[in-house]
């Protein structure tokens, strides 16, 4: 059986542990960072064999105690151990699922009215790949300058982070951006298993060794609110907050809070907040 996303978090949990991190010795003979299999095991209280068939997938089935068991025995807390948890759960659906419908790409009306009754604060709305929707004027007159509209077809937050030349400059907070954006990719990945498209950017990627470096699959907590520290070409260094309101597990909306921007951007034009 092909390894699955509980499998998957398994190994590279253990990876990523130290010896000291659970009171053991490092010892001078390990061949690999990370804990042992049978150190895992026996702070889990399962047999070396059981962890191995879990690790290599042919085992999907564990109990609610040896999940756990498991979370405590890596050091998992808040969203990784929830996240540890769902995968658990249905172990088996990345590997079996069959191929679903595309995501939905269109923009509903409602949403469009919404992103306009916005206006001036930027707004946007992104799918499951990370692909830009649809937008408000605002949010493009903002973002054009940043090279994030060049070019056809629909703007790609990750592949604009990853790939676009001035991405490093413009974004002074670019690896808090690029870990957020591979997070939230890993995530949908357990979502939609079964979306083809959303597989082959994935793939696309990984061949990107920045990218590939962040892939990972026990850290997919996303949070939807954040700061972003640009360096804009017309506004010069300016902080934006932004929160992301889900309109399906299809869409959501990304507001920037250019009400709350930092004040050393002084070619920004602030909008009231009312208070």
């Amino acid at each position: 059986m092909a390894r699955n996303g509980f499998s998957e978090f398994l190994i590279a949990r253990r990876a990523e542990l130290r010896p000291s991190d659970v009171g053991l010795p490092e010892g001078r003979r390990r061949r690999t960072p990370g804990l042992r299999r049978e150190e895992v095991a026996v702070r889990a209280g399962v047999s070396a064999d059981y962890l191995a068939r879990l690790e290599q997938g042919r085992d999907t089935n564990p109990s609610i105690a040896v999940i756990d068991a498991l979370a405590d025995a890596l050091l998992l807390r808040g969203d990784d151990r929830q996240y540890f948890s769902m995968l658990a759960f249905a172990p088996g659906n990345q590997s079996r699922c069959p191929g679903r419908e595309a995501a939905e790409e269109q923009v509903a009306p409602t949403i469009e009215k919404i992103l306009h009754a916005l206006q001036p604060t930027p707004a946007f709305v992104v799918g499951r790949k990370l692909n830009v929707l649809g937008w408000n004027q605002a949010w493009a007159d903002f973002v054009a300058p940043l090279g994030l509209l060049d070019g056809p077809g629909q703007p790609n937050l990750a592949w604009y982070t990853f790939t676009h030349p001035a991405a490093r400059h413009i974004l002074h907070n670019w690896e808090y951006a690029a870990d957020t954006f591979a997070a939230t990719l890993c995530r949908a990945k357990l979502h939609w298993p079964g979306d083809d498209s959303l597989r082959e950017t994935i793939e696309a990627l990984r061949r990107l060794p920045d990218f590939t470096d962040r892939w990972k699959p026990h850290r997919v907590g996303v949070s939807g609110s954040g700061t972003l520290e640009l360096d804009h070409p017309v506004h010069g260094l300016i902080e934006i907050p932004y929160e992301t309101l889900e309109v399906d597990r299809d869409q959501s909306v990304v507001v920037w809070l250019a009400d709350r921007a930092g004040a050393h951007a002084p070619g920004l034009r602030l909008v009231p907040t009312g208070r």
